[in-house]
């Protein structure tokens, strides 16, 4: 029985494998698929469907691993009337666009600490799509009651529940604990993890303190170029939901695949420039 398109995307995105979906979405005149047909391209190169074989096909496998890299979709566009130098063996006579659209992974957040911030943080996050995994080691803070959208919980001893999380390159972190000693393990943790992103709530003061605590247990200074520290996007957020909204908008620029850190560090050197400019 042959797999159906839907049955492998699934079983990717289960796997942590990242692939583009090819899809006919426009056709005028003789071309050789229909409209709606299909092609299935992962990052490994396995391929499942046609969109009708021969240069249109190539194309797309040629454009598939920009697409996964980048995350964003595309639209090809194709002249089969003989006429394109590019394509002057093709006389369909038609004319046809494709689009290409990423496939990627389930994206978990794990939520270090189940406090008020990390509360509203789940439910933010749940609505811009995040799985929401909920990591304390306490059981009347991390569970359905407090966290009901919550896709997972891991509750124990901060260094045993650690051995219990898969995080790889797909996976989010914040961290918020009750104390700066157990942000300093979730933080340890986070650095020698392939983790997409790492995001503290805190002062740079907090995150400063915990770097030199961390660098004299041997952790590198650049290593903490990875952590976004104060966690989100500066609209002045005061309250728990306010400041969840914030992280949840850094996130989203995180999936897009925006270098958040390098970003908000423009942000804050324009404005910088723009305080000097103002006081000359």
């Amino acid at each position: 029985m042959t797999e159906d398109i839907y049955q492998r995307i699934v079983s990717l995105r289960s796997r942590g494998v990242r692939a583009a979906l090819a899809t006919i979405v426009t056709r005028n005149g003789a071309t050789p698929c229909k409209p709606a047909a299909k092609m299935l391209i992962d990052e490994h190169g396995g391929q499942l469907g046609t969109i009708g074989g021969g240069f249109v096909e190539s194309r797309v496998i040629e454009e598939a691993p920009a697409v996964i890299r980048s995350g964003n979709p595309k639209i090809l566009r194709f002249d089969l009337s003989g006429k394109s130098p590019e394509v002057n063996a093709l006389f369909c006579g038609g004319r046809m666009e494709v689009f290409v659209e990423p496939i990627v992974p389930e994206t978990i957040l794990f939520i270090f600490g189940a406090g008020h911030v990390g509360r509203a943080l789940a439910e933010v996050a749940g609505i811009a799509g995040f799985a929401v995994a909920v990591v304390d080691d306490r059981g009347d803070y991390a569970n359905r009651d407090r966290f009901p959208h919550a896709k997972a919980f891991y509750v124990d001893d901060w260094q045993k529940v650690f051995n219990s999380l898969i995080v790889d390159d797909h996976s989010y972190i914040f961290i918020s604990t009750r104390e700066h000693h157990f942000d300093a393990l979730c933080l340890r943790f986070a650095l020698q993890s392939p983790a997409k992103y790492i995001g503290m709530l805190g002062s740079l003061k907090k995150i400063k303190l915990l770097k030199e605590y961390l660098e004299s247990e041997g952790i590198g200074a650049r290593e903490f170029q990875r952590v976004s520290v104060p966690v989100g996007l500066d609209i002045g957020a005061e309250t728990p939901g306010e400041i969840a909204i914030s992280i949840a908008a850094e996130l989203v620029a995180a999936r897009k695949n925006r270098d958040v850190v390098l970003m908000k560090a423009a942000v804050h050197n324009a404005a910088m420039n723009g305080l000097t400019q103002l006081s000359s």
